[in-house]
């Protein structure tokens, strides 16, 4: 097992074989923490096998930690009993809602940036982080709409979020990207304003540009403009993890291995101080 956790990807079954075929590709892995919250059967049976070669991470999109809903204490039973059996690096899930009175819309919906919901929202990560007896790593989802409402920018509220719930950040520098875009922000603004000590993770990932908007969709290869927005956050948080992650279309293990070259070719480069847009294309 690699003891230097720099470089992953997201566990995707139709690697499975590959992986438990060649270990020591990859530094670590990522493993969508509700694909495996079931009594037995082969993905867990999967996840146990690579888990003794890599170490992992627990990623989940259920925990819809901004919701006005009861927390799911089933869901967390079930999400800390997953932890006691993978020993995960962290946990990490997003930070938005994904539903309202019981009925889960299968999305990640962003959140009004008010001073009421981060009170709300921060009161939940603290119940959520002493259920888990650890801290919850949250990440920044890319988001098609704003509310009247928001009080504050997206950067000020997640900044704030991780000093007042001492919790830590997933930073998806792709979903940056996608969110600036749509809301015509800058970009590394939002970088710069990220707590540095509170950064535990980057996810890198690629989207559907239609041209007036992107869409977060996770089954393209990463652009270079995403790259090298990597480059600066790189730049800015040297020595935080990097996972690639692709959800659909998933393209072959070696074209996978090969994008997250890309990334150490990257990362190389901001630390010996030489350009990097000519790793990206």
């Amino acid at each position: 097992m690699s003891s230097k956790i720099d470089f992953g990807l997201g566990l995707r079954p139709e690697h499975y074989e590959e992986i438990a075929a060649s270990p020591g590709r990859v530094s670590w892995f990522e493993a969508l923490s509700e694909n495996y919250m079931v009594p037995g059967g082969m993905p867990l049976q999967w996840l146990d096998t690579i888990r003794r070669d890599y170490p992992m991470a627990l990623h989940g999109v259920s925990l819809s930690i901004g919701s006005i809903d009861p927390l799911d204490t089933t869901y967390l039973d079930e999400l800390k009993a997953l932890a006691r059996r993978v020993e995960p690096m962290w946990i990490s899930d997003h930070l938005c809602f994904t539903g309202l009175r019981g009925v889960n819309m299968h999305d990640l919906l962003p959140l009004p940036y008010t001073e009421e919901a981060l009170d709300h929202v921060a009161e939940r990560v603290m119940r959520v982080q002493d259920h888990l007896g650890r801290k919850l790593v949250l990440e920044n989802v890319s988001s098609y709409v704003t509310y009247a409402a928001s009080e504050l920018s997206e950067w000020e509220f997640i900044a704030a979020l991780a000093e007042r719930a001492d919790c830590e950040i997933l930073l998806d520098v792709n979903n940056v990207y996608v969110s600036a875009f749509n809301h015509e922000f800058d970009a590394r603004t939002f970088l710069r304003a990220m707590p540095a000590e509170r950064v535990r993770q980057f996810h890198l990932a690629g989207h559907l540009h239609k041209g007036t908007h992107i869409i977060d969709t996770h089954d393209h290869p990463i652009v270079p403009d995403v790259w090298d927005l990597y480059a600066e956050a790189v730049r800015l948080f040297p020595g935080v993890p990097t996972m690639i992650e692709r959800d659909a279309d998933i393209p072959p293990y070696a074209e996978l291995l090969a994008e997250l070259d890309v990334a150490r070719d990257i990362a190389a480069r901001v630390r010996a101080g030489l350009p990097t847009r000519e790793a990206a294309e």
